[in-house]
């Protein structure tokens, strides 16, 4: 019988986990953050083990309640991966991103792989077939673009996303959405031509939670994954678990 992993991932944008049994995905909830809602969790879930994947400064209880249960990873600066990276740059990579390696180096060993994350910031990562982490780059996220519009202006609104919007926006909402969406969209295909350009063949693995507004827009081959994360995050816990 498989054993249950439940993996949580802090992004700046969400706080979510997923149950996994093996391998797979058997449901995901979005969360608060509390250690009593973990406490809760587990008693429900009844993993067998629990992996965090944290980028925020989220409250130290969550930890201890993990902790408690059982057999619980965090990861660290200390978590060994089979995954090289430039000298002295190995603690700088956030614990999403080495999730998000893992992921692609299972699915697609041996092979050179760009792995798009769609969250609070927009991150390229590219893993080498050698199994190196070549780096990439980070810019603003959707939420990030659309909030500073309104920051940063007298009279823009906070639009909130939607992938179904003319070309030609015919009011302020639908032309800020146009505008960010369709300009974040030509953003990702220029650096995928970019590294086309460097680079003779490779996997475009892109996931996180504002890839269906993008996925349409975009005219690169890619490989949508929402559970990409996850799925990453399931196999650093093998090692450990």
């Amino acid at each position: 019988m498989a054993k249950k992993t439940l993996c949580f991932d802090f992004g700046n944008s969400r706080l979510k986990c997923a149950l996994m049994k093996g391998a797979d995905v058997q449901e995901e909830r979005f969360l608060e953050g509390t250690p009593f809602e973990i406490e809760a969790l587990l008693q429900e879930f009844k993993p067998d083990c629990t992996i965090l994947s944290s980028v925020i400064h989220h409250d130290p209880g969550v930890e201890d309640a993990l902790a408690a249960y059982g057999q619980f990873l965090k990861i660290g600066p200390d978590t060994k991966f089979p995954i090289s990276v430039p000298s002295g740059q190995a603690k700088t990579v956030g614990a999403d991103r080495w999730a998000m390696l893992m992921a692609a180096r299972d699915k697609y060993p041996g092979q050179h792989n760009l792995i798009i994350g769609l969250g609070s910031c927009i991150t390229f990562n590219f893993l080498d077939k050698f199994d190196k982490f070549l780096g990439g780059s980070i810019s603003p996220g959707l939420q990030m673009r659309l909030k500073s519009l309104k920051d940063y202006t007298a009279g823009l609104p906070l639009v909130q996303p939607d992938w179904n919007f003319p070309l030609v926006g015919y009011d302020t909402r639908t032309n800020i959405l146009s505008g960010v969406i369709l300009g974040m969209a030509a953003e990702i295909d220029g650096i995928i031509d970019l590294y086309k350009a460097k680079y003779s063949k490779f996997n475009i693995l892109i996931t996180g939670g504002d890839i269906s507004f993008f996925v349409p827009h975009l005219k690169n081959t890619i490989i949508a994954d929402p559970y990409l994360i996850y799925k990453g995050l399931y196999l650093i816990s093998q090692s450990y678990c």
